[in-house]
């Protein structure tokens, strides 16, 4: 009889716990925040907490350590109707501390289930920026014309921790990638809104933002150029009817030229023309790709 009483007991202490078992969790659905930095000063400041209640209650949300010590309280009795809840911790203390760089996790107490449950999911504090630690530009020197010769720069370059790029050009930002990586590349097209800049010098520094919105300090500054058409002089003195050379400075394969009504088409480099028989100013225009650049030319009278 001691026996059946004990296998009985046994039995119906086995068929509570499986019942506890499947009774559904008076919280699911949960979505936290994995990694954030609470001196970054952007979106990701703070950390997010956020579940879903299948019952109203009055709830504890606090934060512990690695050894389970809570480390801030969040809320403290405060009712939430059934559905979604969601609380944000700023990575203090209670005394407004900034707690040191660790993994930390949220736990939940409903007071009136009289269930805590402390969330599998950690919420790591990162107030480390990354660092670059290689940088390489090629060419510093292209044409965004759509030809498909140097029509953008490529930045190469290489971090102690996965961030996405950053690049700035003469202080706004221009690209931002897509993904955290130790190493990865930059192309710049030269375009803002699908609009190529203008011809000129340009400055370029190089940033990274890591998962947890820590900045990278920026390069020194990387000297660029776009050019389409340079030319060696804008002003050309010479007398009527005498050859002159001109360097001209292009990454298209052709350039076009144009001078008094007269015209040609030839490779970039050491320009060979004829001035004009009248004395006179005039204009000498060379273009590619849709971009021209002129140079004033002024035509003396031969000596007699």
């Amino acid at each position: 009889m001691l026996v059946v009483a004990l296998l009985a007991a046994t039995t119906a202490a086995f068929a509570l716990t499986q019942g506890l078992k499947n009774q559904p969790a008076g919280i699911f659905g949960t979505d936290v925040r994995e990694v954030f930095s609470p001196v970054c000063g952007c979106e990701t400041e703070t950390a997010s907490i956020a579940f879903k209640l299948r019952e109203p209650d009055r709830l504890d949300v606090e934060i512990v350590d690695g050894s389970g010590r809570v480390v801030r309280t969040i809320e403290r009795g405060r009712a939430y109707d059934q559905g979604p809840v969601k609380s944000e911790w700023d990575g203090r203390d209670d005394a407004g501390k900034v707690l040191p760089e660790s993994e930390y996790k949220p736990r939940i107490r409903l007071r009136g289930d009289r269930t805590t449950y402390t969330l599998p999911n950690p919420i790591r504090i990162d107030v480390t920026p990354p660092q670059l630690e290689f940088v390489t530009v090629r060419p510093t020197v292209f044409s965004p014309d759509g030809d498909r010769r140097r029509d953008g720069t490529s930045f190469r370059y290489r971090l102690n921790e996965p961030a996405r790029g950053l690049l700035f050009v003469n202080g706004e930002r221009r690209v931002l990638t897509r993904f955290a990586r130790t190493e990865d590349s930059i192309v710049w097209s030269g375009k803002v809104d699908g609009r190529a800049l203008p011809p000129g010098p340009y400055t370029a520094r190089l940033a990274a933002v890591d998962p947890a919105g820590n900045v990278a300090e920026r390069t020194r500054p990387i000297k660029l150029v776009i050019r389409y058409v340079a030319l060696g002089r804008n002003q050309i003195t010479v007398t009527a009817g005498a050859r002159f050379a001109l360097r001209v400075s292009s990454d298209a394969r052709l350039v076009r030229w144009l001078l008094a009504g007269r015209s040609g088409i030839v490779p970039p480099g050491t320009l060979l023309l004829r001035a004009p028989l009248q004395k006179g100013r005039f204009t000498l225009t060379v273009s590619a790709n849709g971009h021209a650049t002129r140079a004033a030319l002024f035509v003396l009278e031969r000596s007699r």
